[in-house]
């Protein structure tokens, strides 16, 4: 009775699902609020630029709180743009013709390519079939294929869903349970190392994003070839760094499988024959490295590059994609870069993003002009700020064009800011903040404890990995 009596007095505990309704109405109420305290406040500036900081205060909210998708709340956005005639249409759309959202469409032709073909699963294979039986050498062999997938699949969610089974039988051949530390050391490096590598090469969503703000707002021309180049050595020592790591924290409870190798060599031995569309496929995506990899001698940029190839590859005489597989493409974070980009535009037409450098960047003009000080504020700053963002993705495209307004407007070099600052966002101690991440840790081999261990010590690696570089491998190439 008395416990009765003690439940009916107080307050009953929130459920689970009045916990979520309560979180959804906060994230409703600071996507209206916050853009309505921004429209009523007492600002002495023309009204299309207060409307313009309004409306992307909306989008910015809403990408920060996921409480729209992505590419809905930026298109929300685009139409308030619009209506309210806060800019002209070919202002307020003008990211869906810059290069970067269409880089992104022909990058993800090139990932249907690469899986339609079998091509990154014999890449899988002949890496990690090679690389030896013991439990360190196969878990090095699936990073170095986790990163060299990378060029080939665009999507870093796309690539673990193809390493995923990869991982998985690797941890069942050597009789690992889940929550062994062969199953999470595994699962939890392949996961973090994914969407780091997105990060090092103009591959995923955010690097696009990025590289689209920095080409668009710093007014400077980024090459695939240059940011591959410029973060090569981030990525050997992320590959290393990350497998001793992973041996550290996670000592596997069997060292090798030496006495099974003739059912390990069986396990990875590709039995698929070679057809002509996996043949031309893989003619077609080296054609496309070879030119991403030399664009700075040719000039051709990335996104042409990228889709010309995808639809080199959707001809009938080629044959490689068809219909279907276009029909199949994630063609949303399409519309969500170019809603950045167009956000972003409009914010720089309207004066904007002018007002926004100001009040945000006062007084840091000292700190960034000097490089040595520059690396770990921009770096720690943008690792703080990115808890308040709900993906690497939102972080950059929110947070970029004021930075690279400001480097413009203060005699710094947007693309040095631009990357590190791009660079930075790699680093993640929570699952919420890529959706590579939230991915990886619905598959259920490791906790969120893992992921604090290898996060918080693979975030102060990158640092010390970026400042490295900085300081003596960026000046090697002029930068």
């Amino acid at each position: 009775m008395a416990v009765l009596d003690t439940s009916i007095a107080q307050p009953p505990a929130a459920t689970p699902a009045n916990r979520n309704s309560l979180l959804r109405l906060a994230q409703l109420a600071a996507c209206v609020g916050i853009p309505a305290i921004v429209w009523l406040a007492p600002w002495n500036i023309p009204g299309n630029t207060k409307a313009a900081l309004a409306i992307s205060a909306f989008m910015i909210m809403a990408w920060m709180t996921e409480v729209m998708e992505y590419a809905s709340a930026g298109l929300v956005g685009l139409l308030l743009f619009w209506y309210f005639g806060v800019a002209e249409p070919e202002i307020v759309f003008h990211g869906f013709v810059d290069a970067a959202s269409w880089y992104y469409v022909g990058a993800v032709l090139i990932g249907a390519m690469a899986t339609k073909s079998g091509l990154a699963q014999r890449i899988a294979s002949f890496v990690v079939a090679r690389v030896g039986l013991t439990y360190s050498r196969l878990l090095l062999g699936l990073i170095i294929v986790d990163f060299l997938l990378t060029f080939i699949v665009p999507s870093g969610v796309a690539r673990l869903v193809i390493m995923a089974p990869l991982c998985m039988s690797v941890i069942s051949l050597f009789g690992a349970e889940r929550d062994s530390n062969i199953g999470r050391g595994i699962f939890i490096i392949i996961t973090y190392a994914t969407a780091i590598f997105d990060k090092m090469i103009i591959a995923g969503t955010g690097a696009i994003t990025a590289r689209g703000v920095i080409e668009r707002v710093g007014e400077v021309d980024v090459s695939y070839s240059f940011w591959l180049l410029a973060f090569l050595p981030c990525s050997i020592l992320t590959i290393i760094a990350g497998w001793r790591l992973t041996l550290w924290l996670f000592p596997p409870e069997i060292e090798s499988l030496e006495a099974r190798r003739e059912e390990v060599a069986a396990h990875f031995r590709n039995t698929t024959p070679w057809s002509p569309r996996a043949a031309k496929a893989s003619v077609l995506i080296a054609i496309a490295l070879v030119l991403w990899l030399t664009d700075s001698i040719h000039g051709i940029s990335a996104a042409m590059i990228a889709f010309g190839i995808g639809l080199v590859a959707l001809l009938p005489f080629v044959d490689v994609l068809d219909a279907e597989d276009f029909r199949k493409a994630n063609m949303l974070p399409f519309f969500f870069v170019a809603a950045a980009l167009g956000m972003s535009e409009v914010l720089r037409e309207t004066g904007g993003l002018a007002l926004l450098t100001n009040t945000m960047m006062s007084g840091m003009e000292p700190v960034l002009q000097n490089r040595l000080l520059a690396v770990p504020v921009l770096y720690w700053t943008a690792f703080v700020y990115h808890f308040f963002t709900a993906s690497e993705i939102s972080m950059l495209a929110t947070s970029l064009p004021v930075l690279m307004e400001y480097s413009k407007t203060h005699a710094l070099d947007p693309l040095w800011v631009g990357m590190v600052w791009s660079f930075a966002a790699g680093g993640k101690l929570f699952a919420y903040q890529s959706a590579v991440l939230v991915v990886g840790y619905s598959y259920g081999y490791f906790r969120h404890t893992d992921l604090l261990k290898i996060g918080g010590l693979l975030t102060i690696v990158e640092f010390v990995a970026l400042a490295l570089v900085v300081f003596f491998y960026w000046p090697l190439l002029g930068f």
